[in-house]
């Protein structure tokens, strides 16, 4: 089944919450930036490969909707984890070794009005 058209109920996104700070604060390079949030992504539809939104995300590649969203600081990415943990919604949590730095943290594919309420406060990654 291929995933819903925009805005249709049920459609499924994968949101992706990388640290802005890297970038603007510490001056990592882009590149190493975007490097992280692919590890997370692709290590979140690895962890629930099986799960059937994502097996109903991946059906449709030239389809997929990701979102990619800026957390200030560490403390906020963490804190935001912490409370996705709590709330039940299925992430990795990018920890970048061997520096053991958290970097970012993707979700497993949901649909869109499951979990957006939960990132309202992060904007969209500059």
């Amino acid at each position: 089944m291929a995933a819903s058209g925009a805005g249709s109920p049920g459609r499924l996104v994968q949101y992706v919450v990388v640290r802005s700070d890297l970038v603007h604060k510490l001056s990592w390079p882009l590149g190493a930036v975007i490097t992280q949030a692919c590890h997370a992504a692709t290590a979140a539809v690895h962890l629930h490969y099986s799960d059937p939104d994502t097996v109903r995300y991946l059906a449709d590649l030239d389809s997929m909707h990701k979102v990619v969203l800026g957390a200030p600081d560490e403390a906020a990415l963490s804190t935001l984890s912490d409370s996705l943990t709590q709330a039940g919604v299925s992430h990795k949590l990018w920890i970048e070794q061997p520096e053991n730095i958290p970097t970012c943290l993707a979700l497993k594919p949901y649909p869109k009005e499951t979990v957006q309420p939960l990132l309202r406060k992060f904007k969209l990654f500059k």
